[in-house]
């Protein structure tokens, strides 16, 4: 009894100490208080005014969450600091830092978009979420599944600027930023939604980090210049105010101009030097709004005397809203840990541990996942207002709109999504949204004006722009001088006039005064080519040209031109030539001559086939060479009208045919439906189509005089001595009616423009059509036709080429082209002068060819295979040479091959008196030669038979059978 005792005590011992190491290994990472301890790192930039707001915010974040959830929470979040010291790698330095030798289960921070990049691709790896208050909208949540995104994207700023733009109805703006990820980031959704408002982006001025103070000066002296008057500036503080202290020295702080600043200066304005604040009076802001609270102002009570114990040598102490983030984003973490249920948890490792880098080796987190899932969709009031995490993303509020008066900024009005603009946040049920000016309060300008910008000026004392124009003696629809014959003043017309001066006073970003002088002699005479022209420009005479310039290489060394404004090419114009149809070998023209030899070659070819198949088994195919080779070529090309009546006996002949046949009636039907078209349907064709036909049968050519056709021409080898040049529309027609032989010419080769223009004509579209583009202008440069052509290295060459797209783009460009070039002719004659070729080619028939040439080639290494089989005895014998065996297989393949259906089908009689034992087939012959040789067998084995039992005799009853089966 007492053994048995002693007995339970000792299981019982082992059974609590069992519980209790059940109970001791998951608890293994709690603390002395039972809370169960969860790391979690901070990179913040300790130097930085918002870091070292933001990191005192995380941390009151934390003891004020845990001081009214002490009674309720089993967990603690335990920081681990590190500081990111304002550089990319010095912050993913510090991540794999936390998460190799930590092994934190969330980050927080860091804070600048550049640096949070490279993070958060990290924790993606690792899957440890990644809340960080960087603001550029290149970085994607769905890119990034563990970026929690813990401040509004500065891209939800976007509609509220663009609401103050369109209230008081500015039409252009200037966008300055830094060229940052930052700056860049909000670029494009500021273009779309002021182009949606029909707001130009009239100049986008970029300016580095590391920009100095002289070249700031020289791209604002540049903005003076121009029209414009409105400047949004997205900059973070730093060049932010470099940038506003050169625009007070520029003295462009002064009336009619308008600035406007995004939400990340706004919101930092107070950590601004009182000097800079100085020399941005008058500027319009927004920034997100924060709403008013007791909870609030006691929290700033508080952190003031935690900032000041904790940064002793800082003076400034204002808390901003991205302090306020930080600290709600700690919140929300410690909310979604608790939540989460998360317990002690290690990185899980990879498997294979040879030949990982650091960052492989440290291994996937186990809790990551889930913290993540509490973590996206979260949502309380806390210090920022209401802290919305949707998706990852926090949800944007409504924006304060401000204005920069005295040492601060001052509140003018809010805007919402819902609303619009409006002087407070108080709204009527029946209010909609709304961008009036009125629902603002008072503005101060810059200047301390209070008469609103209009948004632009004209600039003055600006020396005019030379603009040199050729003088022409024809095609004046383009460009056509003219003189006042009053004043003498110079007067330009024409499409490309048109086009400049919709270019210069209506699209670019800046006013510039220009005067147009004619380049001519004393006597209004043309004074030299295009050439000539152009090279004025590089010798100073003239500032820029306007005209059909076309531009080529020996011309773009020593100027610029700005973009195409038409169309670009050189073609041909040629008459129509006569119908076809009168052509007494129209019937050959329905295949081309590719088409035509290969399908002579298959006729040919797949005749041989079929009669080397029968020609062992079918007396049709046997007879004298003369008749073989006859009937080869017969039977081929008897199936092109499906009269082959020769009776086929080899499957291999049946199966090839079949396949052949499928192809000639492909072939006839498409050859019949082509040459039925060509007689039937009249189709006009140019008279050439080729320019080598013109070199080689030295034609007359025509041109454009003083056109750089006539060296491209030269270059392609024409006889010059066949050159004749026109100036005149008429003069082509005359030209090309006459004909080459007759004093005419057989093309006129020109460029796109004037052949479009001499086509739109009903008189000459009928007679004449256009060939090409003969020449594309990638890699010759001389076809295009340029608007202008600017001095080497002017400044005014990018803005103008812009300004060029945005007149083609719009419908301006339609109606100047109308005007002067009228609307396109619309004639049957062009609709049916396609250059094109009637032919049918064998590209479209090669697929119908392979798969003959594949059906004939197998039947064929087939029948072989089975030929040299059946005489491979022959093949291998050692008493004949090489030549005899080929001269022996010869003979066979021409001997006829007993090809006899009813010799397969024959057996032996059989009766009581034929009996023969079981062995006895293996004496039997495999291939008796006839029916006399099978009885005599019969007869032979039949004299030996013998049973073994007398009574019971056994009989056999063998069938033998003549195979004649082909093979």
């Amino acid at each position: 009894m007492e053994e048995h005792r002693r007995y339970c005590s000792q299981l019982f011992v082992l059974l609590v100490l069992f519980i209790i190491s059940l109970y001791v290994v998951p608890m293994s990472g709690k603390n002395d208080s039972g809370l169960i301890e969860v790391d979690v790192g901070v990179i913040l930039d300790a130097d930085h005014m918002v870091g070292k707001v933001s990191q005192t915010c995380i941390s009151m974040a934390l003891e004020d969450f845990y001081a009214l959830n002490q009674n309720h929470s089993t967990t603690r979040i335990v920081l681990h600091k590190r500081d990111s010291k304002g550089d990319v790698v010095e912050a993913a330095s510090a991540a794999i830092d936390l998460l190799k030798n930590v092994q934190v289960q969330a980050i927080l921070g860091p804070q600048r978009s550049s640096q949070a990049e490279f993070v958060i691709d990290i924790g993606n790896k690792m899957q440890v979420p990644i809340i960080s208050q960087a603001t550029s909208p290149s970085l994607s949540l769905a890119d990034n599944p563990y970026f929690i995104r813990g401040a509004q994207k500065s891209s939800s700023q976007v509609e509220s600027l663009t609401a103050i733009v369109q209230a008081f109805g500015w039409r252009e703006v200037v966008l300055i930023y830094e060229d940052t990820d930052y700056g860049r980031g909000v670029v494009p959704f500021l273009t779309d939604s002021f182009q949606g408002i029909n707001t130009q982006i009239r100049r986008r001025s970029v300016f580095s980090l590391s920009a100095s103070d002289d070249y700031i000066l020289q791209e604002l002296y540049k903005l003076m210049t121009m029209q414009t008057r409105v400047f949004v500036v997205h900059m973070l503080p730093f060049l932010a105010s470099r940038f506003f202290t050169k625009v007070k020295q520029a003295e462009m702080m002064n009336t009619g101009y308008v600035w406007i600043i995004t939400d990340g200066l706004t919101s930092l304005l107070d950590y601004m030097d009182p000097t800079v604040i100085n020399s941005m009076q008058g500027v319009i802001g927004v920034k997100p709004y924060v709403p008013k609270s007791s909870q609030l102002e006691n929290f700033k009570v508080r952190w003031k005397k935690r900032f000041r114990q904790e940064n002793p040598d800082v003076d400034i102490f204002e808390m901003n809203v991205f302090g306020l983030w930080a600290y709600d984003s700690a919140t929300a973490l410690a909310m979604a840990v608790g939540r989460s249920g998360i317990g002690v948890s290690k990185f899980k490792k990879p498997i294979a541990k040879e030949n990982l880098t650091d960052l492989a080796a440290i291994g996937i987190s186990e809790m990551g996942p889930r913290l993540l899932q509490s973590l996206q969709n979260i949502e309380f009031y806390g210090l920022s207002g209401k802290f919305h995490l949707l998706n990852g993303q926090l949800q944007p509020s409504s924006f304060q709109i401000v204005n920069v008066i005295g040492k601060g900024d001052r509140e003018i009005g809010f805007w919402t999504r819902k609303y619009g603009i409006s002087k407070n946040l108080s709204f009527s049920s029946s209010k909609s949204y709304s961008t009036n000016k009125d629902d603002l309060g008072a503005i101060i300008w810059p200047g301390e004006s209070n008469v609103v910008p209009k948004g632009w000026e004209m600039p003055t004392g600006e020396a005019k722009l030379r603009v040199g124009v050729p003088v022409k003696g024809g095609f004046m629809e383009f460009v056509s001088v003219e003189r006042d014959s009053q004043t003498n003043a110079v007067i330009a017309n024409g499409f490309c006039i048109d086009v400049f001066k919709e270019v210069m006073d209506h699209y670019l970003p800046y006013a510039v005064s220009y005067e147009f002088l004619p380049f001519e002699t004393p006597d209004g005479e043309s004074a030299g080519s295009y050439d000539d022209l152009v090279y004025q420009i590089f010798l100073g005479n003239y500032d820029a040209v306007v005209g059909d310039i076309t531009i080529v290489s020996n011309r773009s060394g020593f100027v610029d031109f700005t973009l195409p404004y038409t169309e670009s090419g050189v073609a041909m114009v040629v008459p129509f030539e006569d119908d076809d149809r009168k052509n007494a070998w129209i019937f050959m023209k329905p295949l081309n001559s590719d088409l035509w030899l290969t399908t002579g070659v298959f006729f040919v070819f797949t005749g041989f086939v079929v009669w080397a198949f029968e020609h062992r088994v079918n007396e049709e195919f046997r007879g004298p060479p003369s008749k073989q080779v006859g009937m080869i070529f017969w039977f081929s090309f008897s199936t092109l009208v499906f009269a082959h009546k020769e009776k086929l006996i080899s499957n291999l002949s049946r199966f090839v045919v079949i396949v052949w046949v499928f192809v000639v009636l492909v072939l006839t039907s498409s050859y019949t439906a082509s040459l039925t078209s060509m007689l039937t349907v009249q189709k006009l064709k140019p008279s050439v189509t080729d320019i080598r036909d013109l070199i080689q049968s030295k034609e007359y050519v025509g041109y454009q005089q003083g056109s750089f056709v006539e060296g491209l021409l030269k270059n392609k080898a024409f006889d010059t001595s066949k050159f004749k040049n026109y100036s005149t529309f008429e003069q082509y027609d005359e030209a090309l009616s006459k004909g080459s032989k007759n004093g005419g010419v057989a093309a006129i080769i020109d460029e796109l423009p004037y052949i479009r223009l001499f086509l739109s004509n009903h008189k000459y579209c009928a007679k004449y059509t256009m060939v090409g583009p003969i020449y594309k202008t990638a890699g010759f440069g001389f076809v295009w036709i340029y608007l202008q052509a600017f001095p080497k290295g002017s400044p005014l060459v990018p803005d103008v080429s812009r300004a060029v797209l945005n007149v083609t783009e719009q419908n301006v460009m339609t109606r100047i082209e109308e005007e002067w070039l009228g609307k396109r002719a619309t004639c049957a004659e062009q609709d049916g002068a396609r250059v094109t070729s009637d032919s049918l080619t064998l590209d479209s028939f090669k697929g119908l060819f392979i798969v003959a040439a594949v059906a004939s080639f197998s039947a064929l290494i087939l029948f072989l295979s089975i030929f040299l089989y059946e005489n491979w005895d022959t093949l291998a014998s050692n008493d004949s040479s090489i030549r005899e065996k080929l001269i022996a297989m010869a003979k066979t393949f021409d001997e006829e091959k007993d090809n006899s259906s009813d010799a397969s089908k024959r057996k032996p009689p059989t009766g009581e008196g034929m009996a023969m034992p079981a062995g006895a087939t293996a004496n039997c012959p495999q291939s008796p030669a006839s029916d006399s040789q099978l009885a005599e067998w019969i007869f032979l084995h039949n004299e030996g038979l013998s049973t073994t039992e007398t009574s019971t005799p056994i009989h056999e009853t063998i069938e033998i059978v003549e195979s004649n089966e082909e093979r």
